[in-house]
């Protein structure tokens, strides 16, 4: 069996795999992944439809009413009508969930901080060298 030669794009996604899974041990108080992401969904897009939840994490609709359901519950989403649309709900990010979010964001920034201050002064330039660049290749697309 024949290994493919690495691509900068290969090499990109294992790093970054590997960055996310090494962030992604602190401690999230509590909350999974997408609930962390549906989260920030809100905070940047809010109000949004279920169904526009759903497709920004590529889950099916009866999954996402679930986890709103959840994050309802613990006072970190609340949902509202759709002026546009009676049979619709909007979900927005309550000011506990903005706070959620916040702590761990500040945690996750610990963690890479601690990382980036293993690194040698040149690496930490490169690495903010690159930050621009690293900022296009994340650019969002709203959901």
């Amino acid at each position: 069996m024949q290994v493919a030669e690495p691509t900068l794009a290969s090499e990109l996604d294992a790093h970054l795999i590997a960055l996310w899974k090494a962030v992604g041990r602190v401690q999230r108080h509590d909350l999974s992944r997408t609930s962390a992401s549906v989260l920030a969904s809100l905070r940047d897009h809010a109000p949004l439809r279920i169904t526009a939840l759903a497709a920004s994490e590529a889950v099916a609709q009866p999954t996402m009413t679930t986890l709103v359901g959840r994050l309802e519950r613990d006072g970190l989403v609340e949902r509202g009508a759709d002026p546009a649309d009676a049979r619709a709900v909007l979900v927005s990010i309550t000011r506990e969930g903005l706070a959620r979010l916040q702590r761990i964001r500040d945690a996750r920034a610990a963690a890479i901080d601690a990382r980036l201050r293993e690194l040698d002064p040149d690496d930490r330039e490169a690495l903010a060298a690159a930050l621009p660049v690293l900022g296009k290749l994340a650019a969002e697309v709203r959901p």
